[in-house]
């Protein structure tokens, strides 16, 4: 594996060219709502939760503009967010946020060392924040003893349902168990859980440099190190080999839209399907088994009317069903803001495919 990794992080402001307007508790609101609506950066300068007093009051103006009943306009109200919100700006000097009764940020020190003094958007921060606090705390599953510490920018489940029904596979696979491949290991917990089964070796690959240096970080010289081999790289990576377990735990919805990195995780390209069944025939030992972990959320939400891997077992010639397992999800929380009705219906999916 590469040493030489250039991780993702947020990128700071270029204000080249462009005013600054400023943003406290006592400025008039709908002025600088209707700054950024003309695409005006605006910087927070008092206190920590003036900004977050600034976005709300931008998601109550949207909301007027906006209905959000349906997954579909959901996701449109999120972008009309995503793009006001990041014109609201937050300086940081000595790796501190400037701003009084702000959150301390590690991150700001372990992903900037050389830089001293720029500015980032409050939803960046915001999620500088949050990633701070997983990495710090951890993150329990049901699947695992140990918690896991995802690094920034790195994708971790916050559903478990399906790796549950995983869990469960795996305590009946009666297979050999000499190595298995992760494709898009992400935080590490579908290799964690074939290590606990037994597996003696996992090759884990990714197209995210963060989920590869996380892990390496996160492993250390640790007996896991040594069962758990790293490679950044789309789909296979390096390996060439043939093994007994392909696991592959894909986005669950189609591409719509142009996606920044973190959401490389939820949402799949047209070619991702095709292209790692063509790589996986190759690599799957003759009576091995390739699992896939999905959802039919695309299909109940209306995004889609195809499945990937129903039109690769129809059309493919490569693959025949062993087995598909279901399970219905939870239902959401009674926090949750979002009208999530169609989560009744949702289930998750392991499907087991052999060589034809």
């Amino acid at each position: 594996m590469s040493t030489d990794i250039q991780i993702h992080k947020p990128v700071p402001y270029d204000l080249a060219g462009k005013d600054l307007a400023t943003f406290r508790v006592t400025s008039d609101i709908k002025s600088t709502i209707k700054g950024l609506r003309a695409g005006n950066p605006v910087l927070v300068t008092a206190f920590y939760s003036d900004g977050l007093l600034l976005l709300n009051e931008i998601k109550k103006d949207i909301k007027k503009k906006l209905p959000t009943k349906t997954f579909q306009e959901q996701r449109v109200f999120r972008a009309a967010y995503h793009k006001l919100s990041n014109l609201v700006l937050v300086k940081i000097e000595a790796h501190q946020l400037t701003l009084k009764k702000s959150p301390e940020i590690g991150w700001l020190q372990k992903l900037y060392p050389a830089m001293d003094s720029f500015l980032l958007s409050f939803p960046q921060v915001q999620g500088l924040n949050s990633a701070w606090q997983w990495y710090q705390n951890g993150i329990s599953t049901p699947v695992l003893r140990n918690k896991i510490h995802p690094y920034y920018g790195t994708y971790f489940p916050t559903r478990f349902d399906h790796l549950i029904l995983f869990d469960n596979w795996l305590k009946r696979y009666a297979g050999p168990k000499k190595s298995a491949i992760d494709v898009g290991i992400g935080s590490g917990v579908l290799s964690y859980q074939m290590v606990k089964h037994g597996f003696q070796k996992v090759f884990g690959t990714d197209t995210n440099p963060n989920a590869i240096v996380g892990l390496k970080e996160a492993m250390g010289d640790t007996k896991m190190s040594r069962k758990i081999e790293l490679d950044f790289g789309s789909l296979f990576g390096a390996w060439e080999n043939q093994t007994e377990l392909i696991v592959f735990n894909p986005p669950w919805l189609p591409k719509a839209h142009d996606l920044d990195k973190n959401d490389e995780a939820i949402y799949y390209p047209k070619n991702l399907f095709p292209d790692f069944f063509a790589a996986a025939i190759k690599r799957l030992a003759p009576e091995g088994k390739l699992v896939i972990l999905f959802s039919n959320l695309a299909q109940i939400t209306g995004l889609t009317t195809t499945h990937p891997i129903e039109i690769e077992l129809a059309k493919g010639n490569r693959f025949q069903l062993e087995k598909c397992l279901k399970k219905s999800v939870k239902q959401a929380s009674d926090k949750t803001k979002r009208d999530q009705d169609w989560r009744a219906a949702e289930e998750v999916e392991l499907w087991v495919l052999t060589k034809k």
